[in-house]
Order: C-alpha cells, then sequence, then structure tokens
C-alpha cells in the first residue's frame, strides 16, 4: 500500500469516528454482537493495507489522505489551529498469493454483508473500513496487529494444502 501518511489531524478524525461507533455500545449492554458490522469492516481495513495494489490498495492509499483532509478542515475550523504534523506510520506487510486469495474472499464475504445489511449496519461497516485502514497506517497499531499478516497467509497455505490434499488441483 503506497500513499499519504496521517497527521494529528487525521488521526483526530478516525478517534471522533471510532468513538461514534464504540460509545453507543459501550453505554448500553456491551453485546458483543453489536460490534460486528464495525468489527467487520475494520477487519478489511486493516487488511486492505496489506494490498500492493487492486481496488483494496487503492482504497487503503485515499483514506488517509480523505482523513488528513477532513480531519484539517474540522480541527482548524474548531481551533482555529492548524494540526497537520504527521505521526509515525506503521506497516502490516504483505500478502502472499495464498494470502491474497483468503483476503479475496472475506472481502467477498464482507460485501454480502454489506448488501444484506441495513442502512445503519452500512454506515458502521463503511467507518470500519475507513477506521482499520487509518489506524493501521500508525505504528503503534501496526506492531499490535504484527501478527495478522502471519495468520492471514498462513491460513491461505493452510487452505492450498487442503485443496491439493483432496486431489481437486
Amino acid at each position: 500500500m503506497t500513499g499519504p501518511g496521517l497527521t494529528l489531524a487525521g488521526i483526530a478524525l478516525v478517534l471522533v469516528i471510532l468513538w461514534a461507533n464504540l460509545r453507543p455500545w459501550w453505554k448500553s449492554d456491551r453485546d458483543p454482537a453489536k460490534l460486528k458490522s464495525f468489527g467487520t469492516g475494520s477487519l478489511l481495513g486493516a487488511l486492505s493495507t496489506m494490498c500492493g495494489g487492486g481496488l483494496l490498495g487503492y482504497i487503503a492509499g485515499c483514506a488517509a489522505g480523505a482523513a488528513n483532509t477532513g480531519g484539517g478542515k474540522a480541527v482548524a475550523g474548531a481551533t482555529g489551529q492548524q494540526a497537520g504534523a504527521p505521526v509515525t506510520t506503521g506497516d502490516l506487510g504483505s500478502l502472499t498469493p495464498e494470502g491474497a486469495v483468503v483476503v479475496f474472499l472475506l472481502t467477498c464475504g464482507t460485501i454480502f454483508a454489506f448488501r444484506a445489511a441495513g442502512r445503519d449496519e452500512r454506515k458502521r461497516m463503511v467507518g470500519g473500513v475507513f477506521c482499520g485502514v487509518c489506524l493501521c497506517l500508525t505504528a503503534g497499531v501496526a506492531n499490535a496487529l504484527s501478527w495478522l499478516p502471519g495468520l492471514i497467509n498462513g491460513a491461505g497455505a493452510q487452505l492450498i494444502t487442503a485443496v491439493q490434499g483432496v486431489g481437486l488441483l
């Protein structure tokens, strides 16, 4: 994934979206099922940062620019100060061809869930994708999720082993 890094204002916008999605859940009964849509989107966003190209890589590349622009205008409009200082960037790594198949399958599942979801759930999914991409571009979150590329690439390797072991390929 290539593209701009995040600024402090961009992170501020992402944190507002994250807060808007987590606060109602925290104030209610904290049922984990109520985070499904946001979590699904967040996972897809995180996986998008590992894509070197394609539609997911393009979305990941555009998200940081959108966060920086929107956050810059919001922070400057609210406070009169610019908060365009860059934050330390992180990188989750890259996909193997087998891992790319797993990401493709997860993307298809997310699209199916999006199409079946109601309006509010769709908004939560889109917010999750945005937050997932942007937060995974920071050094702290990328470091905390450093296990994710190995899991996805390993799942793809297991998939190809299972298919070849059955004699289908």
